[in-house]
């Protein structure tokens, strides 16, 4: 009974640990609503397992790309938009006490986010700064004395910045660090590839869209949420798209856990409608960049030039050639692709259902905001051609199922690298 016991509870932790919970569940999402945030989910600070490497083995090389911290919604018509809506129903005395709690709590934010939108907040500089720190503190040897490090950014500002704060830290903790920064159209073509075919599939309304659009017509339920704001139905009918106006809540709603005004906006939804709207974000989140099955693999294929950059500097770093640590800042459009293209656990599952899309693909747990991926190398002192890799997905470590390893969550790389050639071909 005893022996039982211990099994269950081992069971139990290793299941609350995430990386082993193959589906979502409504019950989960509804846990913390900031999960229906989708890729506005602010990176969740968890006591990351960090399994000590077997005896005989130091760490030398990190290779790492990351999605670039909280930002503001994408442009300031995103708040504009409501607030312009809200201030005329009130000016014409249709708004109720709810609406206008709305609009203020709105005009409040508005002062913080004016002429900020797509930019990185401050919570999103200190995200890259602890996770910069974590890792230096997990593998010191990387990081000591003059080593070199490689740091690269797609074009965009907030992923620049991203790099910057990250690279701030290592040389806040190790001054003589060498760091070479770069944000170059000549490491696009791997950063934020994005292939003509992959873009003409998306486009196409006869893969997906459609049935998205129908999707949406399903989901998402604005009648409740425009009587409980406007009291006068004409206004409404002239002047108000409510599933336009939903969404846009939504994204206000969700992208308040990435700034630093405090003011909540979930409660002008209800639990369901939370969920049904992040069903439908989730949805074109797993059609357009994850491994949707009516894709055949054409989406998660544009991983393979970053995947093959991977490869090769990681093949640099071991013949001595190479940096200390390898640094990539992009995009979740980008990583979603990566770590289902690599086979990570629950990264490249795929369902038929768009009812049940969601149990097989969450954005948020791949890609929330400054999602990141690193492989950590790990060299024999007895044997310096004998190397291990631990892969893990936001500071977890991750299982590549159709991989055996015999040491667990270490891998070797001649296994792991033939491996990820075959995938990159």
């Amino acid at each position: 009974m005893k022996k039982f016991t211990l099994s269950a509870i081992l069971l139990a932790s290793l299941l609350s640990a995430g990386s082993l919970t193959a589906q979502t569940t409504k019950e989960e999402m509804l846990e913390d609503l900031n999960r229906t945030g989708s890729v506005y989910y602010a990176y969740p600070v968890t006591e990351s397992r960090n399994t000590p490497a077997p005896k005989g083995y130091r760490p030398f090389y990190a290779s790492h790309y990351g999605r670039h911290g909280s930002r503001y919604l994408i442009s300031d018509n995103d708040y504009e938009s409501v607030a312009c809506v809200l201030h005329e129903a009130d000016s014409l005395g249709v708004l109720t006490p709810t609406g206008r709690e709305m609009m203020t709590r709105l005009d409040s934010v508005m002062i913080e986010t004016h002429r900020r939108g797509g930019d990185l907040t401050p919570l999103g500089v200190r995200q890259h700064h602890a996770i910069a720190d974590r890792m230096m503190k997990a593998y010191p040897e990387i990081f000591k004395g003059e080593k070199t490090v490689s740091a690269r950014s797609t074009l965009v500002v907030r992923c620049v910045l991203s790099m910057d704060a990250f690279c701030e830290r290592l040389k806040e903790v190790n001054p003589k660090l060498q760091i070479t920064r770069e944000s170059s159209n000549r490491y696009m073509p791997y950063l934020c590839y994005h292939s003509p075919e992959s873009n003409a599939w998306r486009d196409d309304p006869k893969n997906f869209k459609e049935e998205l659009r129908k999707f949406e017509q399903r989901h998402i339920r604005p009648e409740r949420l425009m009587k409980s704001l406007f009291s006068d139905e004409r206004f409404i009918a002239r002047n108000v798209n409510p599933e336009n106006f939903m969404w846009n809540l939504y994204y206000i709603a969700s992208g308040m856990q990435d700034i630093e005004t405090k003011a909540d906006f979930y409660e002008f939804f209800t639990p369901d409608e939370l969920f049904d709207v992040w069903q439908c974000f989730n949805y074109r989140f797993y059609a357009g960049d994850g491994n949707y099955p009516g894709s055949d693999g054409l989406v998660i294929a544009n991983a393979k030039p970053l995947l093959r950059n991977i490869i090769e500097s990681a093949d640099a770093a071991i013949a001595g050639q190479g940096d200390a640590a390898t640094l990539r800042f992009g995009h979740d459009g980008n990583l979603i692709p990566l770590v289902a293209l690599m086979g990570i656990e629950n990264c490249d599952l795929q369902e038929a259902d768009p009812e049940r899309f969601y149990t097989a693909f969450a954005d948020w747990k791949i890609a929330p905001m400054a999602a990141n991926l690193q492989l950590i190398f790990f060299r024999s002192t007895s044997d310096p051609d004998d190397i291990l890799v631990k892969v893990m997905l936001n500071e977890e470590e991750r299982r590549l199922p159709q991989l055996s390893t015999d040491t667990f969550p270490f891998y070797h790389w001649s296994d792991l690298r033939s491996y990820l050639s075959a995938r990159a071909e």
